[in-house]
């Protein structure tokens, strides 16, 4: 009895075909934030700041599940991990869809929660793995790549979400108002986040079955340490021999913050001009639209003609000058502005990321939990933007948050993640 030749690994092309497929599925739930902020306002009947606790629970459990999921990752390995991540994620979005629905609005929040969860241990899992899949100089251009199946979901979601869920809602508001009747307005709000059942459903069935195929398909198993070009500096060390991983850390945070901030929250503030409902709940896919174009812009000149660090140093005076010019301006041209920082934010992240990670090792996987730790700057920035908006003028506020978040990114990129090749 002969035996079975031993399986071929996959190529690069398909590996990342694959991991793209996931990219966009989880950009997908990732950008429905936005819209979902003025459902919640509308469904509990909140404020701002209360609608906001959409961003804080979401991006608050990355800060909570990152550094556990390092940990399950040691045990799982990184395919059987993004597995288990999409899982999750199943289990948030059933959550999601049946609290909300009924209006309760603690367990609406943990579903969001359970979701963010499930992203949580599914970045910790993909990031590094597309870094570490090919050689590391070019990891910015891998990541790109899945930023471009990210960023198409994340346009799509608005008007997905927009038409399953948020048709009418310019309308829906105005009668909300008129109502005075505590019933009949009950009635009303009980009605419209009913629309949310169904699609959230849906989710978690294609969530449940994208698991299944990560774990039937050929993706190669890796670890942070199975790679030689990424050898651990200083090993003796530990993680403070690499500064550029607690540098990259808040970069990440105060990134993902602007992030969110240009994204999510570009409804709130087109909405703060008196805009229309209908037309801010798509505002998102104005944002990342033009982060998919900087993507592509990204993929195409790095490493070619530029160094990570120095597009990440572009991108970050981009962001200076595009915050600039929304506080300058009024109405949809300060809109325009907003959605122009997702031009420049585009390849934050796929450079910010593997910096971090450089020279890490064995170290990998935790370093790359503390960089997803960062992300909880998703919550944090915008809601210092909706307590200061509060007291101060909104575009006033969304300069003084985003602008000096923006000078620390240059800072990284000229700097911070330079520090660790002098030791």
């Amino acid at each position: 009895m002969n035996a079975s030749p031993p399986e071929k690994a996959p190529s690069l092309v398909v590996t990342m075909g694959l991991i793209g497929l996931m990219f966009f599925i989880f950009g997908f739930v990732t950008w429905l934030n936005g819209p979902l902020i003025t459902f919640v306002k509308f469904a509990f009947d909140l404020d701002d700041v209360g609608s906001f606790m959409v961003l804080m629970v979401f991006y608050m459990s990355y800060f909570v599940l990152a550094l556990p999921s390092a940990f399950i990752l040691k045990v799982t390995g990184m395919k059987k991990g993004m597995a288990l991540g999409l899982l999750v994620m199943a289990v948030g979005a059933a959550m999601f869809g049946q609290f909300a629905t009924h209006r309760i609005y603690v367990g609406a929040m943990t579903g969001l929660f359970t979701i963010g969860a499930g992203l949580a241990l599914l970045q910790t899992a993909a990031n590094p793995y597309i870094s570490i899949v090919g050689p590391i100089e070019s990891a910015a251009q891998r990541i790109a790549v899945m930023g471009i199946f990210n960023k198409l979901a994340g346009i799509a979601a608005p008007f997905v979400f927009g038409a399953l869920v948020m048709s009418g809602i310019t309308e829906f508001g105005a009668k909300l108002e008129a109502t005075t009747d505590p019933a009949a307005r009950e009635l009303l709000l009980s009605g419209f986040a009913q629309k949310v059942l169904w699609p959230y459903m849906g989710m978690a069935a294609l969530l449940v079955a994208l698991a299944v195929f990560v774990l039937k398909s050929p993706l190669p198993e890796l670890k942070g340490e199975s790679k030689a070009e990424i050898p651990s500096q200083k090993g003796g060390k530990g993680l403070f021999a690499h500064p550029n991983l607690f540098f990259g850390v808040l970069c990440i945070f105060l990134y993902v913050g602007v992030e969110v901030m240009a994204g999510d929250a570009i409804g709130t503030y087109g909405a703060a001009f008196g805009l229309p409902l209908d037309r801010t709940v798509l505002f998102t896919s104005l944002t990342l639209a033009g982060m998919l174009v900087g993507y592509i812009v990204g993929w195409i000149v790095i490493p070619r003609f530029v160094s990570q660090e120095k597009y990440l140093a572009f991108s970050a005076i981009l962001g200076v000058l595009f915050t600039l010019g929304a506080f300058l301006t009024k109405d949809y041209v300060s809109v325009g502005f907003v959605a122009a920082l997702g031009f420049a934010n585009a390849m934050m992240w796929p450079a910010i990321f593997p910096l971090g990670i450089r020279g890490l090792g064995r170290h990998t996987e935790i370093g790359s939990a503390l960089m997803i730790m960062g992300i909880c700057g998703g919550a944090i920035l915008p809601r210092l933007y909706v307590g200061l908006a509060e007291a101060i003028p909104f575009q006033t506020a969304f300069l003084v948050v985003m602008a000096p978040a923006y000078l620390y990114i240059l800072f990284f990129a000229l700097f911070g993640s330079r520090v660790a090749a002098k030791g």
